[in-house]
């Protein structure tokens, strides 16, 4: 007869178990482990010794609120002969004895999240499950250790913006492994409102990557609930901080959580991207930070962005934008709701930008479904093709009221980029949202996804005036440069044309701002196959005061042909450089021994600098916090602002230190340096 172990106490062998999950960087104080993987406990026994066979066991695994084996968040099962790990599983793997070693697996579709583990009458356990993408049945299984360090296990990373011309890296620390953020993340999950309106089935779904990821596209934007950073694009920052102030998730998130889940003011596309793809990491899920530069912002699902111009080339505002650049995130994981070809990286959007089943959220849909044009695929997946797909049709609006079509050659989805695997150099991923222009498999994806306009679309060029922007290499914030537009007479006339050359400030998404230097010429000769170079200067006189953080200024040639009437526009977006920060690690970087890093920046601008202030964070660098020094004095023109700021690195190997410079003149400058720590 089956006879129950008699059990005194336990040991959950925290240290071994998390090192064998790979979840030790949260800490060694508590059991976290991933599913479909077994881990070990040591029972010591009050009486009797373990006799396999005779010695039985009941265990009871539940996770939240009202755990149902219905719902898959409660299982029952007994000791088996040995570990099975398709499903709730648990097995003896020590001789006989007074002390058992117990190994027990969890199903590797089980829900994540907060559980407990009861054994007998007697014992009760809690532990934390996640996903588990080392684990060939768990949905987000991914079969490359590179990319599984890159994606799920690499605590910082680099974010791409500027422009597309000039795409700009910024560090960020993702910091998913330090103290507390995996607690901050299983909140958010909890404070979702489809957890608040029905919690049985929400822990249920938690099963699933795909209802996870699309959970945390709501929340972390709080648009509709308690969710965790609210985005401001316009009218300063009053009540909380520009998005450009944060170097990583983890102040964001600790904020949120110590504020009663108040959301954290303010973010904007790359901050709503870096948050989403820390927590996605923290819960086991591989996860990335994308960029698309000239994102389109199509509000009317019809793959078409319509643009509206004045008669001196300026946009007017309407709400079907083109972005500078837009962040999104991709999580790896299984469709078993599609066909397996759209297995792999899927996109979502935290951004709040349309909503989708009356939330503010988006995706995930497969990356592969966008490049195939397959938009009827769940979900959103006609707003992402049009970010990265949308034809452009530009109209003058005139004074009189009347309208007139322009010819412009603006592409959207240009450079998508993201983060190498193993290394900071950017990853240009285009290829796996789109075919290559003009190809017959671009055609078809257009076909498939009923781009009339592309389809429909002439491809050849305006075979009278043509006119692009040229610009130097060396446009740094700070200095006067010239830009340059540049006419051709494709025709075997001689033409004559009016010019308007624009420049104004510009927001990343695409809000115009002051007028930075402007020409009108009324007489623009040229004869057939000529070419004209027109400069426009730039003077920092003038355009410094009118920049925003971005560093941004649209410059814009708008051509009238007298002979024909016809109206060519050519726009590009410049972004100016920031002087470089310098760090110097002085020292040898060793676990628990405190370090300086040197850090200095030259100002760059022929004015001083008041308030200068450095700060640096980086994940198991500063203990998680962020440590900032103050100058005491203005830095002058050409002179350098230095400090030494001192940390304690508490975990060896590769780390990124990030660094911000903040000043009255010079806003939220980004460096870093990347750090070997030794045991």
């Amino acid at each position: 007869m089956a006879q129950a172990l008699d059990i005194d106490r336990w040991n959950l062998e925290c240290e071994f178990n998390n090192m064998d999950h790979r979840t030790d960087l949260n800490g060694m104080d508590r059991l976290i482990v991933r599913r479909g993987q077994q881990f070990t406990i040591s029972l010591y026994l009050r009486s009797g010794d373990y006799q396999p066979g005779v010695s039985s066991l009941d265990f009871v695994a539940e996770t939240g609120p009202q755990p149902s084996e219905k719902y898959g968040t409660r299982a029952s099962f007994g000791l088996s002969s040995h570990v099975d790990t398709s499903c709730w599983s648990a097995a003896i793997t020590s001789p006989p004895g007074d002390m058992v070693a117990l190994s027990v697996c969890s199903a590797p579709d089980a829900p994540i999240g907060r559980y407990t583990l009861t054994l007998g009458r007697s014992g009760r356990i809690e532990f934390i499950l996640l996903f588990n993408p080392w684990c060939p049945g768990d949905a987000v299984y991914m079969d490359n250790e590179q990319s599984l360090a890159e994606y799920v296990l690499s605590q910082d990373g680099i974010i791409f913006r500027g422009s597309y011309k000039h795409p700009i890296p910024t560090p960020w620390n993702f910091g998913q492994f330090e103290n507390g953020i995996l607690d901050v993340c299983l909140r958010i999950l909890d404070m979702n409102p489809k957890c608040l309106k029905n919690p049985g089935k929400d822990c249920s779904g938690r099963r699933n990557p795909i209802y996870v990821s699309r959970v945390l596209s709501a929340m972390v934007n709080c648009n509709d609930d308690k969710g965790v950073v609210l985005g401001k694009w316009s009218d300063g920052y009053e009540g909380g901080v520009s998005p450009l102030f944060w170097k990583g998730s983890v102040e964001i998130l600790h904020n949120w959580d110590t504020q009663a889940c108040q959301p954290v003011r303010y973010g904007q596309c790359w901050v709503f991207a870096a948050v989403a793809c820390t927590i996605s990491r923290a819960l086991g899920i591989p996860c990335r930070v994308i960029t698309n530069y000239l994102s389109a912002h199509d509000t009317n699902n019809n793959l078409v962005i319509e643009r509206y111009i004045n008669e001196n080339g300026d946009l007017v505002q309407s709400r079907e934008m083109i972005w500078n650049y837009h962040c999104w995130v991709e999580s790896w994981m299984t469709r078993p709701d599609l066909k397996s070809d759209f297995n792999g990286w899927q996109a979502s959007d935290p951004t709040p930008q349309e909503k989708s089943q009356g939330v503010y959220c988006c995706g995930p849909i497969p990356v592969r479904a966008i490049k195939e044009g397959e938009l009827m695929f769940k979900y959103d997946a006609p707003f992402v093709f049009a970010e990265v797909n949308a034809d452009v049709i530009t109209t003058m609006k005139k004074k009189d009221g009347s309208t007139s079509k322009v010819t412009t050659t603006t592409v959207v989805g240009q450079k998508i980029s993201t983060k190498s695997v193993g290394n900071d150099a950017r990853d240009d991923i285009t290829h796996l949202y789109k075919y290559p222009e003009g190809s017959d498999e671009e055609r078809e994806a257009f076909t498939k996804a009923n781009h009339q306009n592309k389809l429909l679309q002439q491809q050849q060029q305006n075979g009278g005036l043509h006119v692009t922007i040229k610009v130097t290499s060396d446009m740094r914030k700070g200095c006067d440069f010239d830009v340059f537009a540049v006419v051709t007479n494709n025709t075997q006339s001689d033409k004559k044309c009016r010019m308007v050359f624009g420049s104004c400030a510009v927001s990343y998404n695409g809000f115009l701002g002051e007028n930075c230097g402007f020409k009108d010429l009324l007489n623009v000769e040229l004869s057939p196959g000529a070419e004209r170079r027109v400069p426009l200067r730039l003077n920092y006189s003038k355009y410094g005061g009118l920049l925003t953080e971005d560093n941004l200024i649209r410059l814009a040639v708008l051509l009238l042909d007298y002979s024909t009437s016809e109206h060519v526009l050519a726009v590009r977006n410049i972004v100016l450089e920031n002087p470089e920060i310098k760090v110097r690690i002085l020292g040898e970087p060793k676990e628990n021994r405190k370090l300086a890093a040197e850090i200095t920046l030259q100002n760059p601008l022929p004015e001083p600098l008041e308030d200068c202030c450095f700060s640096i964070e980086g994940s198991n660098l500063t203990g998680g916090r962020v440590i900032s020094e103050r100058m005491g004095s203005s830095v002058g023109p050409g002179q350098d602002a230095k400090v030494k700021i001192y940390f304690t690195p508490t975990h060896s190997g590769l780390r990124k230190l990030v660094v911000d410079f903040d000043s009255n003149k010079l806003c939220h400058v980004k460096g870093y340096r990347n750090v070997i720590v030794g045991k």
